[in-house]
């Protein structure tokens, strides 16, 4: 049976695309015909409504300007949660809007616990539920017993995951760097080999198993290593675009037929509206000039991400 990876692979050489598009919704940054009515009250119900909504219709306006360019979505859930039920019922909506349009979802929530916490976020995520989706970040730095619920349910639904292994922010390497003496090695390379290791058991059509890793793109020196260590997993990439880093840097993700790796753009693509070059003030911009710089944002993104990876 074909995995969640070969899915995704599948996909992404009949769209042309390996761009993920991260579903950050910061109210700050939408425009007013979007929230001209809402306050910062985040515990009155009819305000929260209308958040509710406000943050779907954004992800629509999002997912309608980009999915035909773009492989699938990766709602950031804290953006979600701050509003309590409410921000959970939009994660809700845009969750089967996105199912529509025939993308991917990969809920971006870092969970990892303790082994039976771990199963029922595991449950929530990659089971049967009106949170699920095809893939889920895990933080594996509580051991084992965090990320083995997820691949338990990966496997049992055909879904999967990617687990954090080297990370784009600048402080990862506070934790993710430390050498481990007896090894003389850092932690992160530890556990891309461990990771390796697990991912044997179930390899796809083109070589990947059903367990990503998060690699981030603002370490390009890295990423090259650690492609190296993991051979059979495919990485979900941040850090291209707002964070820092350039197409260029992404080439080493790939194998030698482009594939491998899933590239995010959240903040670049979906606020692209606020660059200075399209002098335009979120008081007054349109839906219409919202999606056409959306679109062309996506457009020039899938494009510069294809002609790195393939030449």
């Amino acid at each position: 049976m074909e995995n969640i990876i070969d899915k995704m692979i599948k996909k992404s050489i009949e769209k042309n695309t390996v761009l993920i598009v991260g579903l950050d919704p910061n109210l700050q940054n939408f425009p007013k015909f979007l929230t001209e009515s809402i306050n910062n009250d985040y515990k009155d119900p009819k305000n929260l409504e209308k958040i509710e909504n406000a943050i779907f219709n954004f992800n629509k306006i999002v997912i309608d300007a980009t999915f035909e360019h773009s492989l699938g979505i990766k709602p950031q859930l804290a953006y979600y949660e701050i509003f309590g039920s409410y921000g959970i019922k939009a994660l809700e909506r845009t969750i089967d809007y996105a199912k529509t349009k025939d993308l991917f979802i990969i809920n971006d929530g870092k969970r990892g616990d303790i082994g039976s916490t771990s199963k029922v976020y595991a449950e929530a995520f990659l089971g049967d539920t009106l949170i699920s989706g095809d893939m889920v970040t895990v933080n594996p730095y509580l051991g084992e017993d965090s990320y083995n619920p997820f691949i338990e349910y990966a496997n049992k639904f055909n879904k999967g995951l990617f687990i954090l292994v080297k990370t784009s922010n600048h402080s990862s390497k506070d934790i993710q760097d430390l050498i481990i003496k007896d090894k003389n090695e850092p932690v992160y390379i530890d556990l891309a080999k461990k990771l390796s290791e697990i991912s044997n058991v179930n390899k796809g059509e083109y070589g990947y198993s059903s367990i990503g890793a998060v690699i981030g793109a603002t370490y390009p020196k890295i990423v090259k290593k650690l492609r190296t260590i993991l051979k059979h997993n495919a990485f979900l990439v941040p850090g291209y675009g707002f964070q820092g880093a350039k197409a260029a840097d992404l080439k080493v993700c790939f194998d030698k037929n482009g594939n491998g790796a899933f590239i995010v753009s959240a903040r670049s693509i979906i606020f692209s509206y606020l660059e200075k070059k399209y002098n335009k003030n979120i008081s007054t911009l349109t839906e219409k000039e919202m999606t056409e710089i959306i679109k062309e944002k996506a457009i020039f993104s899938k494009d510069e991400l294809n002609l790195t990876r393939f030449n």
